[in-house]
């Protein structure tokens, strides 16, 4: 008998494919033994055994397509994995930006209310600094304002308080008080001299007889003032009738003054 032909040793994926594919591996065996020109074979009759050759190509292309076919899944799997792997990094890498954003909002709402609650501090004790501001002003200016009354209060009480007597005494007095606020000149022996020889001290004495009388505006009073000479030199504050005493007084000194310097300098008729 011929000798079988061996198929050479194989690996450990050779022996993987080749478990898979026994059946196939077998069938193509017994396809390579058929001779071509086999011829009929008569029953009864001995025939002489054929040569038969044995080739290991087809087995070798099943192993080549199965080794594929098994590295072509292997890649799929790969892939997948791979695939599987990826989408895992990524679901890691989105779960630790999420992580990172959440940490990065709540720390910034933190700052933001520390900044709030600082700014409303700084408000609230600028307008504490401010009500301060304003009510230790308003107690100044109440102190001052009380101080000025208080200081004020015993001249307006002096002026009021004081009171003179209803003659020729008190009136030069009353009169020299008002020509000194004015800022009129003049003393009491100028002013009482001059209504002596005026008037002997009559406040109601009228001359009827000298050139005024005649061209019809008489002298009058204390210091015999005319008329149109009052008018002019009336002295705000006191009283407009020519008659009055003390209007009478200061209206004649203020028009001394402004023609002689005083009424002190006056010796006889002015």
């Amino acid at each position: 008998m011929p000798k079988n032909t061996h198929s050479p040793a194989l690996t450990k994926h050779h022996k993987i494919a080749l478990a898979g594919v026994a059946t196939l591996g077998a069938a193509a065996l017994a396809l390579s033994a058929v001779p071509s020109s086999a011829e009929t074979i008569v029953s009864g009759s001995p025939q002489a055994a054929a040569n038969v050759a044995y080739t290991t190509q087809q087995i070798k292309d099943v192993k080549g397509t199965v080794t594929d076919q098994l590295a072509l899944q292997n890649v799929k799997i790969e892939a997948i994995a791979a695939k599987k792997k990826a989408k895992t990094a990524h679901e890691l890498h989105v779960a630790h930006l999420k992580k990172v954003h959440a940490a990065h909002v709540a720390h910034v709402k933190k700052a933001h209310a520390a900044h709030v609650a600082k700014v409303k501090k700084a408000h609230a004790a600028h307008v504490k600094h401010v009500a301060a501001a304003k009510n230790a002003a308003a107690k100044k200016r109440a102190a001052e304002q009380a101080a000025s009354r208080s200081a004020a209060r015993p001249q307006i009480q002096q002026v009021a308080t004081k009171t003179y007597a209803n003659n020729l005494d008190g009136w030069i007095r009353q009169a020299l008080d008002i020509m000194n606020a004015k800022g009129i000149p003049g003393s009491y022996s100028g002013l009482h001299r001059n209504i002596i020889r005026e008037s002997s001290g009559n406040p109601n004495a009228i001359n009827n007889w000298d050139i005024n009388a005649i061209n019809g505006i008489p002298s009058k009073g204390l210091l015999q003032v005319i008329p149109p000479t009052f008018a002019t030199y009336h002295v705000s504050g006191t009283s407009w009738n020519i008659y009055d005493p003390v209007a009478n007084i200061t209206a004649a000194a203020n028009y001394a003054a402004h023609r002689y310097g005083s009424i002190d300098n006056v010796n006889s008729a002015y």
